[in-house]
């Protein structure tokens, strides 16, 4: 998922329900702006969905606003939205830094704001965080990816495509595959190659190029973001590594955030894991926990909320693809 691990940070100041369901004048009428970095990717698209519906279905006026992911641009929106009268914001930062800037400025403000997914990079500014934990989550499927490559009978090559370590959810992430390279150490024949991808395609498929070429041998790749998924088809599949599991040219692989591309690939068996995000939950949690504050007149919430997530495997795919948002949307279409 570009600029993965991406997060929306939901501010709520909300008149109560009961009034929005007997009318209310436009002036009257609840207005949150959504002031995002972009939606590149199926994650964010179905969070921004799952959010604003809601929103809207409340009563809400949902006023958004795209940064194009330029940080200092959505700082400027924000403030701007702000001086408008807008009684609450929902972001999605560039980073773990911009998104505690951005919420100090609503502190200050007295708006109150729900970072949701990506969290700040420390918590020295009033916030509801909802956040996938993403170390739990990788390193559930990588621990799949661990237990298939000891029935193969000898070592493997690993593999990692690391997300931008500015994000903390690539952070996460890496730290979740290294906590089960660490727990296995005769499995590997060397120390894992690392992959900078920048949560960006392009940058993502040069290194992966480069990396594939001069070692040849990975076997055991895991790739911080299903976004990045066409991108290994397209540098494994000439090299004849594209192949379903049981076949002796199977990459191991897995993946994190639970799209419709990595649903589409467990069903093929191209796919070993992945961890999964709980999009619709996520959702859900921030949304409950700002309507509280709402309630309390709570202008500065400060809560931390996790999504412990799972994985979905090649074992428990029968039972649980339903369970993961990206094969929901895929069962849609």
């Amino acid at each position: 998922m570009k600029r993965l691990c991406f997060v929306f940070i939901i501010v709520l100041l909300a008149v109560p329900f009961a009034l929005m369901a007997n009318g209310q004048s436009e002036d009257a009428q609840t207005k949150i702006a959504f002031c995002f970095q972009d939606l590149e990717t199926e994650f964010w698209v179905a969070g921004h969905k799952a959010i604003t519906e809601t929103l809207r279905e409340a009563g809400v006026k949902v006023i958004e606003k795209n940064a194009n992911e330029d940080a200092n641009r959505q700082l400027e929106q924000v403030k701007d939205v702000i001086t408008q009268g807008v009684d609450g914001v929902i972001i999605i930062p560039q980073d773990g830094e911009s998104a505690v800037t951005i919420s100090k400025v609503c502190n200050e403000a007295g708006v109150p704001i729900g970072v949701f997914n990506r969290p700040p990079s420390d918590k020295s500014a009033d916030s509801v965080v909802v956040v996938a934990n993403n170390e739990v989550i990788a390193e559930s499927a990588v621990e799949h990816m661990a237990q298939e490559a000891k029935k193969l009978g000898r070592k493997v090559t690993p593999a990692i495509m690391v997300g931008d370590l500015g994000d903390p959810n690539a952070v996460g992430r890496r730290k979740g595959f290294y906590n089960v390279i660490e727990k296995y150490p005769e499995l590997w024949t060397q120390d894992p190659i690392e992959i900078p991808t920048k949560w960006d395609a392009n940058v993502a498929l040069a290194n992966l190029q480069s990396a594939i070429q001069a070692n040849p041998d990975i076997d055991f790749l895991f790739t911080s973001s299903d976004f990045l998924f066409p991108v290994i088809k397209s540098v494994l599949a000439p090299l004849g590594k594209w192949q379903k599991t049981g076949h002796e040219d199977h990459v191991l692989l897995g993946g994190l955030d639970g799209d419709k591309t990595a649903c589409e690939l467990l069903h093929q068996g191209y796919l070993d894991a992945t961890g999964v995000q709980d999009v619709f939950a996520e959702a859900e949690m921030i949304l409950d926990a700002l309507m509280k504050a709402i309630e309390n007149g709570n202008e500065t919430p400060n809560e931390w909320l996790y999504d412990e997530g799972f994985a979905l495997t090649q074992a428990n795919l029968e039972e649980r693809d339903m369970d993961m948002w990206g094969c929901i949307l895929r069962a849609e279409e």
